[in-house]
């Protein structure tokens, strides 16, 4: 496989994938940020209760 075949096959991949949004129905943006927050805030809050010792 050479670059140039390589290159053009990712193009029309783009291309292709650009009709179906890459978003499904079912998914809120808020809810997944804010699920990713609260995750983020409990791994802090656990790292935060292993390392008293400083």
């Amino acid at each position: 496989m050479s670059l140039t075949s390589t290159a053009q096959q990712l193009v029309t991949l783009a291309s292709e994938g650009g009709e179906h949004g890459g978003n499904h129905e079912s998914l809120s943006p808020y809810l997944t940020g804010g699920g990713a927050f609260v995750t983020l805030l409990l791994l802090l809050w656990i790292t935060t209760r292993f390392n008293r010792d400083r």
